[in-house]
């Protein structure tokens, strides 16, 4: 459920809308998939392999912790272990959709030139020392 709110842009007399996500109400409790609930039903986390799922949205339970979840991210099932710190959260969260790559450009590229030399630096310094020792 979506609501809309307007507020002033700077300095302008134009007007923007912003969509805004509605919080679920306490009353109603957090949203579980029955599915969900039904797949996990009567069965031990140590016994059960990876349990696919498209639901995104479902809350994580109590009950769920210690299952492997595959949670489905758009393109493949990405597998998720419950943990108790994830209670609560929701199962999307653990499934990225999009590929980070990573940061950076020409600097980064430099850094990561310089910290691979000190790593083979090092390798050569340490398989000196242990030829020295022989």
């Amino acid at each position: 459920m979506y609501f809309y709110t307007i507020f002033p842009y700077k300095r302008s007399h134009a007007f923007c809308f912003e969509i805004k996500k509605m919080s679920r109400s306490s009353l109603k409790g957090p949203y579980v998939d029955p599915r969900v609930l039904k797949k996990i039903e009567g069965k031990k986390p140590t016994e059960t392999g990876v349990i696919k799922t498209w639901s995104r949205a479902c809350q994580i339970a109590p009950e769920m912790v210690g299952f492997t979840f595959g949670v489905h991210n758009g393109r493949e099932h990405v597998e998720v272990f419950v943990t108790e710190d994830m209670v609560g959260h929701r199962l999307g969260e653990f499934s990225l959709t999009r590929k980070f790559n990573r940061h950076g450009g020409k600097m980064q590229k430099e850094l990561e030139q310089k910290q691979k030399e000190s790593e083979i630096s090092a390798a050569k310094a340490a398989k000196g020392s242990a030829d020295a020792k022989k």
